[in-house]
């Protein structure tokens, strides 16, 4: 799937970023109506990695085994 038409909000060196849809939370699942959508880019709790291609890999949800084992 290709997502277009977004801004990306970067804060200072590198510490993190955030997709802004036409909408607050529409990147998040959240339709304009505040209903929730079937896609989305990301959920609260989602934890990924870069890989060497620069793409985000989601390798699960804040505090699973499965992140820990990601995250060092």
């Amino acid at each position: 799937m290709m997502w277009l038409d977004y801004t990306i909000d970067s804060l200072p060196a590198g510490k993190g970023f955030k997709i802004r849809g036409d909408w607050e939370g529409e990147v998040m699942g959240v339709s304009k109506d505040g209903t929730q959508k079937e896609h989305y880019l990301y959920k609260p709790g989602d934890v990924f990695r870069v890989n060497e291609g620069g793409w985000l890999i989601h390798v699960g949800k804040d505090g699973d085994v499965l992140t820990k084992k990601h995250i060092k």
